[in-house]
């Protein structure tokens, strides 16, 4: 029998003008599901629906109102629709949880009003039944850290009831109400508990919204937040009327994947603090003792000696802003710790610090480069008459002109220009690693101290001849590997720009407010945005950014979303859309509530997911990352290895050191030539070590080539990517600033000649105007298109201008004439043809006469709505241009229908030629984008794409690409 119960449902309408809104509002609203009958009042700016609730909300029937173009409003001012709760609470301590208690609660939907009283430790609070309920009242007041109950405390009904009487309790134990008096069960029925669910296969807002809906509406669960980037649901609930896996099953139900990640959890937010005022070890045990007694608090360390505090503690519960009011309120000073540390993104220090080496290395080794030359050329033509290093050319005996040059030369490199080098070894040994830098410090070290030592030797033994030495090795082997790792941090930055331009888009402070009834603002209040907490409302200002992902309760507007979903339109947002922090707010100022802050929003996410794209690595990379490991012991264990070698091979058989050992010095001991012999030879093996492939080349090569790439736009991750580019047989592209220019731009302009005898010229004037006071995307590219065709910077004066969200504007427009062509301009006729110009609705304008012009311009509804008929051939126009991606608009002048205007993001100039080029290459080109399949599906149609996916948010181009990759 409950299918025929009715409601009524008054629904207050603004923005209805004539009875054309009248009747588009009765249309609509009237094909809805159980509506039974529909009066509207444009006097009362009012609708009155008789509806049967099991079939459509009154939430619904708002919503169908207000995606009309109007604005809508619940009334519910009649007795029979209110009801009155009183509700007991613990934990209030003065006025000001009095406060925080109605101001939160007055907020709430469907709640009329509230009243708090501290002495009696209970709320009255006046509702509407059929927006909110008694149950979510309660654990609103809940999660503000207050306990609550829909019933007296025990004291208080033993005091009603007979003590000696023990049928009261049975009574109240049986009592149909469904109150249960035993304390234990009262708290298992009171305690909210908490899950987070995986889901998969959501890709879009409305997906969000459609897990929200319907869970809400089942009984247990008591809230629900959706994050789409981490695809991932928090949801509360009551363990007596549900649980978790049932919570999972639910979102199952509705066609996505879910998995339960955690039950019955708690999360952790950590705050560092600076505290100021602190003088002894009684001042951190106060802060302490106050941080462990406050509710949500789990953990508190405060640090007398640098003045810091740590803090662990519930969000849903406590937030930073209250924990250093509470820290204030103690008497300290309590701010936010800063980062002691620079962003990884900034390379500007080691770019400055590997071209300094680079550099010093270069102008000490290219001369040592030349007298290698001059070395190896006079030992292979005069080696018999001393070669580079005659005796006579001996400064002392044992000391040639040469090897005092090189000595000269590779000692400032071996101290400041290896000085990095020096720095990152020891940090690798100190983590029992060896890495390149390890092999290089050791091959210069060793080819350094070694010639010093041979030398020093040679002159103390008054060679003749002067010893062979090693000190070119340091030089060019620091030129060459700087030059490599200057080139590398060059890369680095460009590759982080990308990044840094992302993290620069989150905005830096908030202003949060405090509402009364009626979402009044009763203070405002301008904080960091790391402050912000979930549950704060935030005023954002047209123009501004939204500091957090967050829920309307206030206001209208447009916001730019193309950070996130690649859409150059502007996104509408009204009461109940979402809001993506980072996005910027156009024109209308907006109320939002917080429910993703900190790294829990959409932003944060993206910047989650390039960071780690960025510092990942594929197997491969990984596989050479181990054998480097390897190779520099493996390096050192052969160079000790050859030592040892040639020192037996010495001393078993000195023939062979003597042939492979030319000019060595004939007045020293065979045990002291086979030592040097071996020496060199083991100091060969790791000279030559040095620069391979793994320490040199590749890396070289890949900065080389990722530097080059970033010059041209494109972020190559790394070497693995650069190796696997023979093996690539797809190339994704993004639609909006790759293949297209990224701004919308006007592509036609449609004269309506036989409905206005309108000149072009005219139109421009007057439509170009009237967008120029419009923020709208298309307005301004409206604008622009006008100016270039009229080659003018200044335009007429707009007065009167409105501008209605999702619809369109009206203004007044005037002093266009300078625009227009004048009467004593000349004038080319055609044989035969009219003169006469009062059959043109567009007569020249005489000097000195000023027109004033009526406007409208906007979509079929905006014209409908004003009284115009959008004629079949106009639509059909329309159509075909949307059909093909683009917006069309409609322009009415002085009352009549004039022109259409075409508005696109328009495709580069080589978008086709770079997929004709991609494709005869033999590879496939795919399409993949946030924006809508019509729109996606017509851009790739003009550049020759025929793969494309659409409406694909980023964390879901991840696994685009990964199917791609796996086929």
């Amino acid at each position: 029998m409950g299918f025929d119960v009715e409601s009524t449902a008054r629904i207050g309408v603004d923005g209805m003008h004539c009875q054309s809104c009248v009747q588009t509002i009765r249309e609509h609203v009237g094909a809805l599901r159980g509506v039974s009958h529909v009066q509207v009042s444009v006097e009362d700016a009012a609708a009155l629906v008789v509806f049967q609730p099991l079939h459509v909300t009154r939430q619904e029937l708002r919503d169908q109102i207000e995606d009309l173009g109007f604005g809508a409003t619940l009334l519910a001012d009649d007795a029979d629709l209110r009801q009155t709760v009183s509700v007991w609470i613990a934990g209030m301590t003065c006025n000001s949880c009095v406060r925080s208690i109605e101001g939160r609660i007055s907020q709430m939907t469907g709640v009329r009003s509230v009243g708090v009283s501290l002495k009696d430790e209970k709320g009255t609070i006046t509702f509407d039944p059929t927006l909110t309920g008694p149950e979510h009242l309660r654990l609103a007041i809940e999660d503000m850290g207050f306990d609550a109950s829909l019933q007296a405390p025990i004291q208080d009904q033993d005091l009603l009831a007979d003590p000696s009487d023990p049928s009261d309790h049975k009574t109240q134990h049986d009592n149909a109400t469904g109150f249960i008096s035993s304390p234990a069960s009262q708290l298992a029925s009171a305690k909210v508990q908490k899950c987070f669910v995986s889901v998969t296969g959501m890709t879009c807002a409305s997906c969000v919204a459609n897990i929200e809906r319907n869970l809400l509406k089942h009984k247990g669960v008591v809230s629900v937040l959706v994050s789409l980037m981490a695809g991932k649901a928090e949801v509360k609930y009551d363990p007596d009327f549900i649980h978790a896996a049932a919570v999972t099953r639910l979102i199952e139900d509705l066609g996505f994947g879910a998995t339960l990640i955690e039950d019955n959890a708690v999360t952790h937010g950590k705050l560092d603090l600076t505290i100021s005022g602190m003088t002894c070890a009684s001042c951190t045990h106060s802060i302490e003792s106050k941080m462990a007694a406050t509710k949500g608090i789990t953990g508190a360390s405060v640090a007398l000696a640098t003045k810091t505090a740590h803090i662990q503690f519930d969000p849903d519960v406590i937030g930073p802003r209250d924990i250093m009011k509470i820290i204030q309120d103690l008497g300290f000073e309590a701010g936010l710790k800063k980062a002691g540390f620079k962003s990884n993104l900034d390379h500007a220090e080691e770019i400055q610090q590997w071209k300094n080496s680079f550099l010093l290395s270069l102008v000490f080794g290219l001369p040592v480069m030349g007298l290698m030359i001059y070395m190896m050329v006079m030992d292979s033509q005069h080696r018999q008459h001393g070669g580079s290093m005659p005796e006579e050319q001996n400064l002392l005996p044992g000391l040639s002109i040469l090897n005092l040059a090189f000595f000269l030369l590779c000692t400032p490199v071996q101290v400041f220009g290896g000085r990095y080098f020096y720095v990152q070894a020891y940090r690798s040994l100190k983590h029992g690693a060896a890495n390149m830098d390890v092999l290089i410090v050791l091959a210069t070290s060793i080819a350094y101290v070694y010639s010093c030592v041979v030398l020093m030797v040679a002159v103390a033994e008054r060679a003749r001849q002067s010893p062979v030495t090693f000190f070119d090795t340091p030089p060019m082997l620091f030129v060459f590997i700087a030059l490599g790792r200057w080139l590398e941090h060059v890369a680095k930055s460009k590759t982080s720009a990308a990044l840094a331009k992302l993290m620069s888009l989150q905005a830096t402070d908030a202003t949060v407010v405090t509402l009364g009834p009626g979402h009044s603002i009763i203070s405002e209040e301008q904080v960091v945005v790391e402050l912000v907490q979930r549950g704060d409302v935030v005023k954002v200002p047209p123009g501004g950014k939204f500091p957090v992902d967050g829920k309307v309760i206030e206001g209208s507007s447009m916001a730019d979303e193309s950070l996130i979903t690649g859409e150059p339109m502007p996104v509408s947002k009204k009461v109940g859309s979402l809001v993506i922090a980072g996005s910027i707010n156009a024109h209308g100022a907006l109320l939002v509530e917080a429910t993703h802050v900190g790294a829990d929003t959409t932003l944060s996410q993206i910047v989650r997911l390039v960071e780690e794209a960025q510092t990942s690595k594929a197997p491969i990379q990984q596989f050479a990352d181990r054998l480097s490991g390897y190779f520099v012991p493996f390096i050192v264990l052969v160079s000790v290895v050859t030592l040892v070698a040639w020192l037996a091979v010495g001393f078993v058989n000195f023939d062979i050191v003597r042939e492979n050992f030319s000019g060595y010095n004939a007045n020293i001991s065979r045990a002291e030539v086979i030592v040097r012999f071996a020496f060199q030879a083991s100091i060969t093996v790791l000279s030559i070590a040095c620069p391979c492939s793994l320490g040199l080349a590749t890396p070289t090569a890949v900065m080389v080539g990722t530097g080059v790439g970033a010059q041209s736009g494109i972020l190559i991750k790394g070497g693995e990517p650069l190796e696997m580019a023979h093996k690539i047989n797809v190339v994704m592209f993004d639609k909006t600033g790759t293949i297209t220019n990224g701004a919308p731009r006007v592509t036609r302009v449609l004269v309506l000649w036989e409905m206005a005898r309108m000149s072009l010229r005219k139109i421009l004037a007057v439509v170009g105007t009237a967008e120029a006071s419009s923020e709208h995307p298309l307005g301004i590219a409206v604008t622009k298109h006008c100016k270039e065709e009229l080659n003018a910077d200044v335009l007429g004066f707009c007065q009167d201008f409105q501008a209605v969200p999702g619809c369109g504007i009206s203004c007044r427009v005037s002093n266009v004439e300078h625009l227009l062509p004048q009467q004593s301009e000349e004038r080319f006729l055609l044989p035969g043809a009219t003169t006469d110009e009062s059959s043109l609705g567009d007569a020249a304008v005489h000097p000195g006469e000023v027109l004033c012009y009526s406007v409208l311009i906007g979509n079929r509804e905006w014209m409908r709505r004003n009284g115009h008929h959008v004629g079949a051939d106009v639509d059909a126009a329309m159509s075909s241009h949307e059909a093909k991606g683009q917006t069309s608009i409609l322009v009415a002048i002085d009352g009549v229908l004039c022109a259409m205007i075409a508005i696109a993001d328009t495709v580069k100039a080589e978008s086709a030629l770079a997929v004709h080029t991609l494709g005869s290459m033999g590879i496939d080109v795919v399409m993949i984008t946030g924006d809508n399949k019509r729109t996606a599906k017509a851009i790739a149609a003009q550049v020759g794409i025929r793969k494309v996916f659409s409406e694909v948010l980023p964390s879901h181009k991840v696994a685009k690409v990964q199917e791609f990759y796996f086929i």
